[in-house]
């Protein structure tokens, strides 16, 4: 054998070797992409009920979202109808209500103050008080004396 015979010889060994390399990689890569192929079989497969799913979960959500809106809606007109209530209420009864409440108070101070001035004046005969003064205290003219003031006058 020649030189020329042994490099070809090796040539040809180096050769099969990498035509094998690649033939095991080509069939791992076959492999990838039946399983990848697969894979997405599964998934449109799996998704296409999903996405219908969803549409319709979307839909009844919107639905629901129509009734809230309308609900919303209905609330919203009723709080302005009770706004527009109490308004109408203390504006029709409100003045009426404040004069009321000043003519009744206006009786009450007026009928509180006249049994004072229209009171009788005291009895000293039924008085403890040898002075004629009552036994709890002294008035002149229809108020009441501090107790100092009611001693000094007892004693005049």
């Amino acid at each position: 054998m020649s030189g020329g015979e042994v490099a070809g010889l090796l040539v040809a060994v180096f050769w099969a070797i990498l035509v094998s390399f690649l033939a095991v990689a080509l069939v791992r890569l076959a492999q990838a992409l039946r399983a990848a192929t697969t894979l997405v079989h599964q998934v449109t497969e799996r998704a296409v009920p999903l996405l219908g799913e969803a549409s319709d979960t979307v839909r009844a959500a919107q639905g629901q979202l129509d009734r809230v809106e309308t609900i919303t809606a209905d609330v919203q007109e009723a709080a302005a109808n009770a706004s527009a209530l109490s308004t109408t209420v203390a504006s029709t009864f409100g003045g009426p209500l404040v004069k009321v409440a000043a003519f009744g108070y206006g009786v009450r101070r007026a009928l509180g103050r006249a049994p004072a001035a229209a009171a009788p004046p005291a009895d000293p005969s039924r008085s403890g008080d040898p002075g004629g003064a009552p036994a709890d205290r002294r008035t002149v003219v229809g108020r009441t004396l501090p107790p100092a003031r009611r001693r000094r006058r007892g004693k005049d």
